[in-house]
C-alpha cells in the first residue's frame, strides 16, 4: 500500500511539474485545468513576478477543443478564455493592463469586439488596446487576442 501511495505521489508530482514548468528566474508556465490546451511549442501563458502574459487566444470552446461557429460568440469565447486563465492566477479582467486584438476583418469584427468587451468588463476602466487587421490567422480564424495582466504574486 505504501508503494502504491508513493508511486501515485511521484506520478502526480511529475504531472504537476510538467504542467507548471518554471525557468531558473521563476517564470512559470500556466496550464489551468478546465481551459483550452496548448499543443506544440507554445504555452497558454506565463507568470513572471507580478505580471501574467497570455498567448494570443482564439474562440476555442474548452469542452470541445473546436472553434465556436458563430463569429460574435467566437469573439466572446476568446475573451472568456482569457478571463478564465487570468482568474486561475487571481486576476480579473479589470487587472488587464494591455490587449492586442488581431482581426481578419476589422470593419466587420471590430464592433463585435467592442460589444463583447463592454459586456464582459461591465464598464470602464478598460485596458489600453490595439486592434489590428491581419491577412491571416492560425486555422483561418477571425480573431486572436493577446493580453497582459497585473496580479501581485502571493508569497
Amino acid at each position: 500500500m505504501r508503494r502504491l501511495a508513493l508511486l501515485t505521489t511521484l506520478i502526480l508530482a511529475a504531472c504537476l511539474g510538467a504542467a507548471h514548468a518554471q525557468s531558473p528566474n521563476g517564470v512559470r508556465t500556466l496550464d489551468p485545468l478546465g481551459t483550452i490546451q496548448s499543443k506544440g511549442t507554445w504555452s497558454l501563458g506565463v507568470r513572471a513576478g507580478d505580471f501574467i502574459f497570455l498567448a494570443g487566444l482564439q474562440g476555442v470552446d474548452p469542452a470541445t477543443h473546436k472553434l465556436v461557429e458563430d463569429p460574435e460568440a467566437r469573439i466572446r469565447q476568446a475573451f472568456q478564455n482569457i478571463k478564465q486563465i487570468a482568474a486561475s492566477e487571481g486576476a480579473s479582467l479589470k487587472d488587464c493592463v494591455r490587449l492586442t486584438v488581431y482581426l481578419s476583418d476589422l470593419a466587420r469584427y471590430g464592433p463585435m469586439v467592442e460589444k463583447a468587451q463592454a459586456e464582459l468588463w461591465g464598464g470602464p476602466p478598460y485596458p489600453p488596446r490595439t486592434m489590428i487587421e491581419v491577412k491571416r490567422l492560425f486555422d483561418d480564424d477571425i480573431v486572436e487576442i493577446d493580453s497582459v495582466f497585473y496580479a501581485p504574486a502571493k508569497n
